[in-house]
């Protein structure tokens, strides 16, 4: 289906005309240039003035249609094309806070930081994820909505890359990272309300307590996947214990599972697990394809105006070589 954009600069086709009737000609009283062979150019285009008017008036009538219909943003619309309709709607919470800038995490040999570790399993598993619907959620001392649930995978996987410690605050609000996903998943269908929280911490910041948000998310029908990133040693560490039990009540309260990750080998077999989940049917959604068409009457307009200065130049020629002749 052909469509234009601003079909409106179609009104402007008698402009040239009205301008021709309606505005007075304009006349030079002097001479702003002396040409020693006027006469002869006066010859030359003699042969053009008399010839064939209507033919000169038709193409710059034609050239001025042209032009304005590729003003006019021409488009052609294609059928509807249908956009995924089976997968999950699926937020993906992130600790940011000032405990993940530990470096005892091993990557590829070498030690990185747990955010590190994080963006770099959990980058490959939102690329993967083709069909669902992905949103991210960035917490430290409050949680932030980064990117509301989307198809564009590549541009979540690029914000969560650029995620950096300490923007969200330098403590761990678990209980509102929650809530947020849930204020954000509770429109969707119930089968496909998931949200993925990933920490290192136990809750030390926000104005919603974990377990009240679990109790929120078992209302809303949000099932949650807890997983808690820690050091590659072992460690006899109260605080870590406090978060580990906090995790697996959420999961266990709201359907989920509860995973440990000491690695980024660990975190990498979490996240396969994760993707095993069972796709469930989605709204149908499409979306027309759209080629713009502008350029073809640019170029009617230009082969147009170079047809025109050719023949002008040919009879010219012509007209000189008769002149020349007689």
């Amino acid at each position: 289906m052909l469509q234009f954009e601003f079909i409106w600069i179609l009104l402007a086709l008698p402009l040239p005309w009205l301008v021709y009737r309606w505005l007075p000609a304009a006349y030079q009283t002097s001479a702003a240039l002396t040409v020693p062979f006027f006469d002869r150019l006066t010859l030359a285009q003699s042969g053009e003035s008399t010839g064939r008017p209507w033919l000169k008036i038709l193409c710059m009538a034609l050239i001025w249609a042209c032009l304005l219909v590729a003003a006019a943003r021409p488009v052609w619309i294609g059928d509807a094309v249908a956009l995924p309709s089976s997968g999950r709607n699926l937020m993906l919470a992130v600790d940011i806070s000032g405990s993940m800038q530990d470096r005892d995490m091993l990557y590829a040999g070498r030690r990185v930081t747990r955010l590190q570790a994080v963006k770099k399993v959990v980058g490959d598993f939102v690329i993967r994820r083709s069909g669902d619907r992905l949103g991210l959620i960035l917490f430290g001392s409050r949680a932030y909505l980064q990117t509301p649930l989307t198809f564009d995978r590549n541009t979540l996987f690029i914000l969560l890359n650029e995620a950096q410690i300490g923007f969200a605050g330098e403590k761990t609000a678990i209980g509102d990272a929650i809530g947020l996903a849930v204020k954000r998943l509770q429109d969707k269908p119930e089968e496909s309300r998931i949200l993925i929280l990933l920490t290192d911490g136990s809750n030390t910041a926000g104005a919603v307590a974990p377990q009240k948000a679990a109790e929120l998310a078992l209302q809303a029908k949000v099932k949650i996947y807890t997983v808690f990133v820690g050091p590659n040693q072992r460690r006899t560490n109260r605080f870590m214990e406090n978060g580990e039990e906090i995790l697996r009540t959420i999961a266990d309260a709201t359907g989920g599972y509860y995973f440990r990750a000491r690695n980024t080998e660990e975190l990498d077999e979490i996240y396969q697990q994760l993707d095993k989940l069972e796709p469930v049917e989605q709204d149908q959604e499409y979306f027309r394809p759209q080629k713009a068409l502008f350029y073809w009457p640019v170029i009617a307009a230009l082969s147009l105006m170079t047809l025109w200065l050719l023949g002008s130049l040919l009879g010219r020629l012509l007209s000189t070589s008769k002149q020349q002749r007689d």
